[in-house]
């Protein structure tokens, strides 16, 4: 779905960056490595979409925090997209500072439009051999799984 979002606004004249969280978050320091942080992280600032894939997988460490709290603040009114397999209640563990959780959180979660969805993922019916079809729809005997 937000891939779907992300390409009707690329459709629409947006420029749009799709980006898992680690990844992201793994550029970002990078950057602090090889002191090209600030240039790192103009883009997914600057981007009008900026969409956040697989949030929330695993804890974060203080400088993945710091850096997502910078990411945050500075798109400032353009909160990013995020997919998540957690509910937001359940971010609050993966923070290591509840401070720094509750502002980041905060910022996401208060200006957003959540879209919970519920039931099977696609994943099941991308696997070879199944008989939903190659284009991942339910065949006509079975439905869903």
């Amino acid at each position: 779905m937000a891939q779907a979002l992300g390409h009707l606004a690329e459709c629409q004249g947006a420029h749009v960056r799709f980006a898992k969280t680690s990844r992201t978050l793994a550029d970002l320091a990078g950057g602090h490595a090889d002191r090209a942080w600030g240039r790192r992280i103009r883009e997914p600032v600057r981007s009008d979409v900026f969409i956040l894939d697989d949030f929330a997988m695993r804890q974060l460490s203080v400088a993945q925090v710091g850096d997502l709290d910078e990411l945050v603040s500075e798109r400032q009114g353009r909160s990013p997209v995020i997919t998540s397999n957690r509910a937001p209640g359940d971010w609050y563990p993966l923070f290591p500072n509840p401070v720094v959780a509750e502002s980041v959180q905060d910022r996401l979660i208060n200006a957003s439009h959540q879209v919970i969805m519920n039931g099977p993922g696609y994943r099941p019916n991308k696997r070879p051999g199944n008989p939903a079809g190659k284009n991942g729809t339910a065949s006509s005997q079975g439905g869903w799984p």
